[in-house]
């Protein structure tokens, strides 16, 4: 979902190194007092979020301004970034999750930098062993639901990703463009998963035949499409969402709430682990405020602060969650998977075929 945020290096201290560091070598740092701070641009997706002290921190530390580009959503984003890597727009891309990961690595946009803090990030979350980019965080895509319409229609919820093309939940789920939003991709992701390369077209026929709705990204699917929640306006009962957005509601209410107005469909093969990663662009003139700005983002100040911002687990094993995290934010046990190596290989032929089925 993406309600989404940066590690101290010593205090006082600016990290310094030269674009032909390899991945395994440790920024130096210099800096003075007299030297006006320098500009640090950093790439996201549109629902990026940093607590202001949070960033300010960074900031102080390394005298250094930071500046957010927001530029869609991450399939968006990517796209930005490889189209513009000869002249970046910026020094760091935050938001690629795995399953664009291979496209930005074989785009070829990122410079290598092992950071120091991969330390405390568990080896399930390193995908790219050749350190162009680290983990920041992850969380699980799942189907989320409207308590309320289900309640009041006496309807059961879907147990299945099949069940979805039944007619008693025609026009009632709105998904992501997998071709442009993260969320959709990985929601696609769990289809191949469930029913493989020789099935998940009929089901993506079945279902635009029972009248689901596509849209570009989370932010409208969720908060014009869906009918949940406190900012729900839609109509559409059935959202591709997070299973920690019903944490999220719970957070945002003007009224305290003992349980969420949504939840979270968690069955086995109906969510897909996403893992979202940061890197330093290639062609940067800053490498080594840019790996300082890396080790941040690993850091326990940034990793604690973003489940309350971004509404996704921090990939730090040293992070703290907030007891809101605790009481309703929910984790897959069983959640679909796909091979990084099938992604790579497949993921620009299987958004092709289903461009064809759902779109056309």
């Amino acid at each position: 979902m993406k309600y989404r945020t940066l590690l101290i290096l010593i205090s006082g201290m600016l990290l310094s190194a030269c674009a032909m560091m390899g991945p395994e070598a440790t920024p130096t740092l210099t800096t003075t007092s007299e030297e006006a701070p320098r500009v640090l641009k950093v790439m996201v997706y549109d629902s990026f979020a940093i607590s202001e002290d949070v960033i300010a921190e960074f900031e102080q530390d390394h005298r250094a301004t930071v500046q957010f580009l927001q530029a869609g959503d991450a399939g968006t984003m990517l796209n930005q970034a490889i189209l513009s890597k000869d002249n970046p727009q910026a020094d760091v891309l935050y938001g690629v999750d795995n399953t664009f990961l291979s496209r930005a690595l074989e785009a070829g946009i990122y410079e290598p930098y092992r950071a120091q803090a991969l330390t405390h990030i568990p080896e399930s979350l390193h995908l790219d062993p050749e350190y162009h980019v680290v983990p920041t965080d992850y969380g699980d895509v799942c189907l989320n639901y409207d308590k309320t319409y289900f309640t009041e229609n006496d309807l059961p919820l879907p147990v299945t990703l099949a069940d979805l093309t039944k007619p008693a939940y025609k026009g009632l789920l709105v998904v992501e463009n997998p071709a442009s939003s993260s969320p959709g991709l990985a929601f696609l992701m769990a289809t191949l998963s469930v029913f493989g390369e020789e099935g998940y077209l009929d089901f993506w026929h079945k279902l635009r035949a029972n009248d689901v709705l596509v849209v570009d990204g989370w932010d409208t699917a969720y908060y014009s499409e869906f009918s949940g929640g406190a900012y729900g306006e839609g109509t559409r009962p059935l959202v591709v969402s997070y299973a920690t957005s019903p944490a999220a509601e719970v957070y945002f209410s003007e009224e305290p709430l003992e349980t969420s107005p949504t939840g979270a469909i968690l069955n086995p093969g109906t969510c897909f682990r996403q893992v979202e990663f940061a890197g330093i662009l290639k062609g940067t003139s800053q490498y080594d405020l840019a790996a300082a700005f890396i080790e941040f983002l690993l850091s326990d100040t940034f990793q604690n602060d973003i489940p309350l911002q971004m509404w996704v687990f921090p990939a730090s094993s040293r992070a703290t969650l907030p007891q809101v995290f605790t009481d309703f934010a929910l984790e897959a046990e069983a959640p679909a998977n796909i091979s990084a190596e099938a992604i790579e290989q497949n993921r620009e032929a299987w958004l092709e075929a289903w461009t064809e089925v759902v779109l056309k």
